[in-house]
């Protein structure tokens, strides 16, 4: 099976790739909504990061990736006792994906064969510990958002049918990817996603010629072109690992605190989940950046991006959600 493009390959977007790096460092941001053209790297991204993270310890056999043989669900036959090492997970979800197999259901096999009811763990099983990805996020029917709306918010699946009563955890890092024209995305979805970000094909002649040079060579010279990119990809690998271990000594200074409460009610934010998203985002990139407090111009890099998707719509300002960040945060922030 051919390995993943390589993340440190991917020819710009370098917000996107930044966005993912930060939620790698911290997951409890909550995940990266993804908006913009065809083609520019969203499904690529998400799976290179994820094969350049280090792969996790789950117990052998376990079907929800847990990390000691104490958290596996009582339901999970077959587990094994010992803990072996996987890739981090990333799963897709279908836009049909029906209900039963993204929560998972009754095992008919089983129960036909057997006479048992056992449970068949579904896509939200797998995902756990790891990325769940959905291409056209905004075209996601109603039931299944409303679905992973509650287990955003409580970290664990639950599943009552069929006879069944069956619960485990489901905690991964959402992303989401769409076309914006080809329509929204509902506003309760749109909250759970820490950070959002936009791409669009480069209008740069020597860009666009790089991004084919680079695919044509993963396509027909794939071997020398990962041992190319194996250096670069391992670099940003342990600087995320430095990062996660830094987050925990990093500063937060009340001056920092303040930066962050006074944008928020300057941009008219609901709720305070885009303080707290903000907070984490700024925290995360200064541990990316090896800095040892948060500083005000770690919180303006990321302010956009923690923030454009949670503005109220202004139907007079054409500049988009992005430019109305830039413009409040230059006039709090300086």
């Amino acid at each position: 099976m051919t390995a993943p493009f390589p993340f440190s390959a991917i020819v710009g977007q370098d917000e996107m790739k930044l966005s993912m790096i930060l939620t790698a460092i911290d997951p409890s941001i909550g995940g990266v909504l993804v908006f913009g053209d065809r083609g520019t790297g969203k499904s690529t991204a998400v799976r290179a990061l994820a094969a350049l993270l280090p792969p996790i310890k789950v117990v052998q056999g376990c079907p929800v990736n847990s990390a000691s043989k104490a958290d596996v669900p009582d339901w999970a036959r077959g587990a094994g006792e010992d803990l072996v090492e996987v890739p981090t997970p990333v799963v897709d979800l279908p836009l049909g994906a029906s209900e039963d197999r993204v929560t998972g259901a009754l095992d008919i096999e089983r129960a036909l064969g057997a006479g048992e009811r056992a449970f068949q763990p579904g896509l939200l099983a797998r995902a756990n510990r790891g990325y769940l990805y959905i291409d056209e996020v905004n075209l996601l029917e109603d039931h299944i958002v409303d679905l992973l709306l509650d287990v955003a918010q409580s970290g664990r699946n639950l599943v009552e049918r069929d006879g069944l009563s069956i619960s485990h955890p489901a905690r991964f890092v959402l992303v989401g990817s769409g076309n914006p024209e080809e329509g929204e995305l509902r506003p309760q979805l749109l909250d759970r996603f820490g950070l959002s970000v936009e791409v669009a094909s480069p209008k740069d002649i020597d860009t666009r010629i790089e991004v084919v040079r680079r695919r044509d060579a993963y396509d027909n010279d794939n071997a020398a072109f990962m041992l190319r990119w194996q250096a670069e990809d391992a670099g940003v690998r342990d600087r995320i690992l430095t990062a996660r271990g830094a987050l925990k000594k990093l500063k937060t200074p009340d001056s920092a605190l303040r930066d962050v409460a006074e944008l928020c009610l300057a941009l008219g934010s609901d709720g305070l989940r885009g303080e707290l998203t903000l907070l984490k985002a700024a925290r995360a990139y200064a541990a990316w950046r090896n800095d040892t407090a948060l500083t005000r111009s770690h919180i303006k890099h990321v302010s956009a991006m923690a923030l454009r998707h949670r503005l109220r719509r202004d139907p007079l300002d054409e500049a988009g959600s992005g430019a109305r960040v830039g413009r409040v945060v230059a006039d709090v922030l300086g």
